[in-house]
């Protein structure tokens, strides 16, 4: 785990080695073990080293007859993958993983990406053919950004080395803004930042310096092509293999590694395999809220770390901890995050980096075994309308209302999302009812300011919505819902999973998000995936005989909740009136300071309102107006 900076002068001047670092020391946090520069006239790339495989020999950049690369991330089947390349006459001169890639390469070229199975981002630069290669790995579990002119072609693993070149102003997208306070998070390939991109996930570029031409590869994204010949038992019995032999090339590492438990199902399942594999007893890392009950799931965390036979560490962030990170965290998040998650999450990454340089967690489950209340509460809808009409609009009846009513428990608690979502018109197209479901401006219009609501335009956040919703291998709704949130959400919570670790120089590994899995998953029939409007149905028959019974059976999904109504109007009240009400805030004109005001007193628990706001506006004064010029 690491981080780099690419410049690519395609103008061919030299590279100026002090801007080259300078970008790069904007990204120390992110490896504290070694960094090294690599300049070839018009190309140069900078590398912040993490080390966690091969400690002494794994330095970066690499280079191999001719070829360099910069590398972020691990390459979990390195090991198999090595072997194979020796079989063919490949020598090595260190153990990394780093150094397979460069073989890799040598032996196929950038389809070798097709091959690795691991969390990566990369640029690797070509002398021989003039080529540089920029890839990311399935998911967006590792970031990687970049921006170009006539001149230059800039990547980086974050957004603030790019903003350290005297090129690249930051300067805000609206429409992208407007995008953020939709989702709270942006599609595609766009960011916050006027003319900075992702590398989306799945895909890698190829910039020809000879040809002066950029090109974009999508080597891999989930197909849901639907395999009706094997039965559930196989399904199941696949599943449990590739669940615990992702695990176990997880495992691999030659540093302590630990989990984050939170007690919900998924990282409880990663836990539990974890235990099993390792040598000695698991060390897993916790955190709670001590406002209230419905802020703690620490006993659900403890049976399963009794369970593990695992050693628990605790943690209970506070409201004066999120007044003093906030700025902070927002300087490493580069752009607003999906949730308040991310405070809780970074306490309990700062907690296992003090004694672990490795964390294994459950993230990417949710979207994977359809885990979000949402799709019970669209096919709540889908069944009510399938029993009035006597028709699906899916081809075969997935939910029945009579096979989904006992599994309506476990919407208790969402009685706001409910509320909010038959508000309008029953019976739209699909499109229509999930977009109302992910849509999280519908309560925050009215605290846009007049002149921005005007600039608002739905039409053309829903036609953005729907080139990805209705995607033409997904047929059924709960494919289609499911196939958004994995290549849309998941790689917003990616971002924070990323960024709040690598803060603190941890590696956070998610062993639910290898490619196999998903690409198992995604070829099951929907109807054995959902069975009734159960959630993670399948995902449940997988584990049932590995998990303790009062965590296979909850009903009390939690998802780290965080107090922030309580606190904006307790004693961090100033904190909140200081950000959304300030000056600056005021001349910017996004937000109606009235309603913020009353939002401060009123915000219902668990609401995203107040967060959305908050967030993009610590994001202007931190890199818009460069109110905060560090990380302290």
């Amino acid at each position: 785990m690491c981080g780099f900076v690419g410049i690519v002068n395609r103008d061919r001047t030299p590279v100026d080695r002090p801007v080259l670092s300078a970008m790069g020391a904007r990204i120390a946090h992110r490896g504290p073990d070694g960094r090294g520069d690599f300049v070839d006239g018009a190309v140069g790339l900078h590398h912040r080293r993490l080390a966690v495989i091969d400690l002494a020999g794994g330095a970066q950049p690499m280079t191999s007859e001719a070829v360099t690369v910069a590398f972020n991330g691990e390459i979990y089947n390195y090991v198999e993958l090595r072997e194979e390349l020796r079989l063919r006459g490949h020598a090595f001169a260190t153990s990394s993983d780093t150094e397979v890639l460069l073989r890799l390469y040598h032996e196929h070229g950038p389809a070798f990406i097709r091959q690795l199975n691991g969390m990566f981002a990369f640029v690797l630069y070509d002398a021989a053919r003039r080529v540089v290669v920029a890839a990311r790995d399935h998911f967006g579990i590792k970031p990687l950004y970049w921006w170009a002119d006539g001149r230059r072609w800039l990547a980086a693993s974050e957004i603030k080395s790019l903003l350290a070149h005297p090129a690249v102003a930051a300067r805000p997208d609206y429409d992208a803004v407007r995008e953020y306070l939709t989702f709270q998070f942006v599609m595609g390939e766009r960011t916050l930042f006027h003319g900075v991109r992702k590398v989306e996930p799945g895909t890698y570029q190829v910039l020809d310096l000879e040809a002066d031409t950029l090109r974009t590869v999508r080597y891999w994204e989930p197909t849901f092509q639907v395999d009706m010949h094997h039965t559930e038992a196989y399904f199941v019995e696949q599943l449990q293999a590739l669940l615990a032999d992702s695990v176990r090339l997880q495992m691999r590492s030659d540093v302590p590694v630990g989990a984050y438990l939170s007690g919900g199902m998924d990282s409880s399942i990663v836990t539990l395999l974890a235990a099993a594999r390792a040598e000695r007893p698991l060390t897993t890392f916790t955190g709670a809220f001590a406002e209230g009950p419905e802020f703690d799931e620490t006993r659900h965390a403890r049976t399963v770390a009794t369970a593990a036979g695992a050693d628990s560490r605790l943690v209970y962030p506070t409201e004066d901890e999120f007044v003093d990170l906030m700025p902070k965290l927002i300087w490493h998040m580069d752009e607003p995050t999906a949730g308040p998650g991310l405070f809780p999450q970074y306490m309990v990454s700062r907690l296992a980096a003090s004694e672990v340089k490795v964390v294994l967690g459950g993230q990417g489950g949710d979207e994977v075994f359809g885990g979000y209340a949402r799709y019970l509460v669209a096919y709540l809808e889908q069944a009510i309308k399938g029993a009035m009409y006597e028709t699906t609009e899916e081809g075969e009846h997935i939910v029945s209302l009579a096979s989904i009513v006992p599994n309506l428990p476990a919407l208790r608690g969402y009685e706001p999302m409910l509320r909010q979502f038959w508000r309008a018109e029953a019976f739209d197209p699909m499109d229509r009812r999930y977009f109302r479901l992910v849509d999280r401006s519908a309560g925050a219009i009215s605290l846009l300011s007049e002149d921005f609501r005007a600039c608002y335009r739905p039409d053309a956040l829903f036609a953005g919505f729907q080139e990805i919703f209705n995607h033409p291998e997904t047929k059924s709704y709960y494919n289609k819902m499911t196939h958004f949130d994995l290549v849309t959400g998941l790689p917003a919570l990616l971002q924070v999973e990323d960024r709040v670790s690598m803060s603190v120089s941890l590696e956070s590994r998610v062993p639910l998000l290898d490619h196999r899995i998903v690409d198992l998953v995604t070829t099951m029939p929907p109807a054995m995936k959902f069975r009734g409007g159960e959630m993670k149905y399948v995902l449940k028959r997988a584990v049932r005989d590995l998990l303790p019974r009062s965590i296979l059976e909850r009903r009390d999904k939690m998802g780290f909740p965080v107090p922030l109504h309580l606190w904006a109007r307790g004693r961090s009240r100033e904190f909140f009136h200081d950000v959304l009400l300030s000056s600056a805030c005021r001349q910017r004109g996004l937000f109606d300071p009235v309603e913020v005001a009353k939002l401060m007193d009123y915000e219902s628990a668990f609401s995203r309102r107040l967060w959305g706001l908050l967030n993009l506006e610590l994001w202007f004064q931190q890199f818009i107006d460069g109110a905060y010029s560090t990380e302290n």
